[in-house]
């Protein structure tokens, strides 16, 4: 066991307000490409004249919306990813009554797949879809199997994922919860993300307790005002930390 698990290890020991924030990384080891990575998704090459923030902006959305749900369907929805080590750890961490809450940047839902219960998902989720007249709810099969441009069959309004388009507002309760979780919190793991997405990132800095851990693959500008540090695989760390327990 490296001298860093052991670090984490004790530091999980010791904490009973744990809170997890994180990002891409934490679903690339479920196969879903993150969005900043030099092979995420941002950098792979389009066959289209958009960035890909263009295609999930609210302007794309309305404007050119059969567009939009080719793209949604194809790089931002993986029926098939299952939760990895780091969504199973967190799961076992708040089972202990450990770990108070988990904010995410991702719209997976594979922290809830692993069995987390408290999850702010800042960014919404692909699995909730709702039309835009009635009101009424889809899962994120309904959206697959449309053709074209998703319509409600009960009043054939359009569908729209729960999802945090560019342009559009974050959910205000999700970021008070979000915000007095990690206020709260005697320790903040932030794992798997690059810290570079506000106003989510912004959210680190309402932490005020004992011990701050890093976990990420690259270097993030919060690296130097942390207690812990580790440049790894966040489903090796975390997995092994908390078999220690």
């Amino acid at each position: 066991m490296s001298t860093e698990i052991e670090k984490l290890t004790q530091i999980l020991k010791e904490s009973n307000n744990i809170v997890f924030f994180g990002g891409a990384g934490v679903s690339t080891e479920s196969n879903i490409p993150d969005f900043r990575s030099s092979n995420g998704l941002w950098n792979e090459k389009l066959q289209i004249n958009f960035t890909p923030e263009q295609l999930v902006s609210h302007t794309f959305f309305v404007r050119y919306p059969e567009e939009f749900f080719k793209f949604y369907k194809d790089k931002l929805i993986y029926p098939d990813a299952k939760p990895n080590a780091a969504h199973v750890a967190l799961a076992k961490l708040e089972e202990m009554g450990k770990l108070k809450a988990v904010v995410t940047q991702n719209i997976d839902g594979l922290h809830q797949a692993a069995g987390s219960k408290k999850v702010y998902e800042l960014h919404g989720s692909v699995l909730r879809n709702y039309c835009m007249k009635c009101n009424a709810f889809y899962d994120e099969k309904f959206i697959l199997e449309s053709k074209g441009v998703p319509t409600c069959p009960k009043c054939g309004g359009k569908v729209k994922p729960d999802v945090v388009l560019y342009e559009e507002g974050l959910d205000n309760d999700i970021i008070s919860g979000a915000v007095r979780a990690i206020a709260e919190a005697d320790t903040l793991i932030i794992g798997g993300t690059s810290l570079v997405v506000y106003p989510a990132a912004g959210l680190i800095d309402y932490f005020r307790g004992k011990n701050l851990v890093l976990i990420n693959k690259s270097t993030t500008s919060a690296d130097n005002r942390a207690d812990l540090v580790i440049h790894d695989a966040i489903g090796k760390v975390l997995g092994e930390a908390v078999n220690n327990l």
